[in-house]
């Protein structure tokens, strides 16, 4: 904190300073501002580029008009308007200046930053599903999730999450007029939106994967107990168990590492009444938007069929001729 010809000066960040309460852009940007922002903008780039190749995928090859494809199509919508959207806003006006003032332009960058990151969420549980029933209910699973139960899904999915962006921004407004007779209205809505944005989904995935989990394991052991097989069988299904393990542990722990903090962070600012600093939850929200750009590498680098679809296209074989109907290894 500095004094500046009385008036206080607020470092909370390498590109901006704080004269009482106004937010003001340093006029000389130093060279940890251009590093910030170069690292910034880096970090939108892969997260653009990494969706993109998903969507053009999934759309041009025919193989991967699946219902299960369309569940990560819609994530990699998601997760791209991030990259398009809400990482450039945030670094145009950070979080830390909209925690002082609340203009328009925070309101646009909170709406879209709420309504993609819980698509986002929203569409990773819709996933979890769909892995439930293709490994718990195999038999059943073609029928019951067949392309118009995703489409569904979909819908909700956005549906909710615009609920939620409106929920917010509507509370904030009645707030505004109102001041304290609405600390009810805006609490609720403060309370609603992460339980439906993030908790509610985080207890579905947990059990979900749990339930996968449990019944991969046991049907790895009866296909061992049953083919009675030899030394390299038996290492073969061993090796299936890890891979399913790792699979699943990297699928939840990134999610968890990216997201739990600044719902933490948030839920414990609103029941304890506790002032945040700014530059920790600014860092928590870059931290949280980090998950947009690693869902293309879980979810689709994953899969052989997938890399060689991005291979194809980075390739620019697609341009060369018609390759929809490749059959991807």
């Amino acid at each position: 904190m500095l004094f500046s010809n009385g008036s206080i000066v607020y470092d909370m960040h390498p590109c901006y300073k704080i004269y009482n309460v106004s937010y003001i852009l340093i006029s000389t940007p130093s060279a940890v501002c251009v590093l910030f922002y170069v690292f910034l903008g880096s970090l939108s780039v892969v997260t653009v580029c990494g969706n993109l190749l998903v969507i053009i995928s999934i759309i041009y090859f025919k193989q991967l008009h699946t219902p299960t494809n369309s569940l990560i199509l819609s994530l990699a919508v998601a997760d791209l308007l991030v990259g398009v959207l809400v990482f450039p806003l945030t670094m145009t006006f950070t979080v830390s200046s909209c925690l002082y003032r609340e203009n328009s332009f925070c309101k646009a960058r909170s709406s879209f930053d709420v309504t993609l990151s819980t698509a986002s969420i929203l569409n990773l549980c819709c996933i979890s599903i769909d892995r439930y029933y293709a490994v718990c209910h195999p038999l059943t699973y073609r029928t019951k999730m067949n392309f118009h139960v995703v489409v569904i899904m979909i819908l909700v999915s956005w549906t909710v999450s615009v609920l939620v962006a409106v929920g917010f921004l509507v509370a904030g407004l009645h707030y505004e007029k109102c001041e304290a007779a609405c600390l009810r209205d805006v609490l609720l809505a403060n309370i609603l939106g992460p339980i439906f944005s993030f908790y509610l989904p985080v207890i579905i995935m947990l059990c979900i994967y749990l339930k996968i989990f449990l019944v991969a394991q046991r049907q790895a052991r009866s296909i061992r107990n049953i083919t009675c097989q030899s030394t390299k069988s038996g290492a073969t299904v061993s090796r299936m168990e890890r891979k399913a393990t790792k699979t699943l542990a990297t699928v939840l722990g990134v999610f968890l590492m990216c997201w739990t903090p600044i719902f933490l962070c948030f839920s414990f600012q609103l029941l304890n009444n506790v002032s945040i600093p700014a530059a920790v939850y600014e860092t928590l929200n870059w931290f949280a938007l980090l998950n947009s750009m690693l869902n293309p590498f879980i979810y689709a680098f994953f899969y052989s069929w997938f890399r060689a679809a991005f291979k194809i296209i980075v390739s620019g074989k697609i341009f060369k001729g018609d390759f929809a109907n490749t059959k991807l290894s």
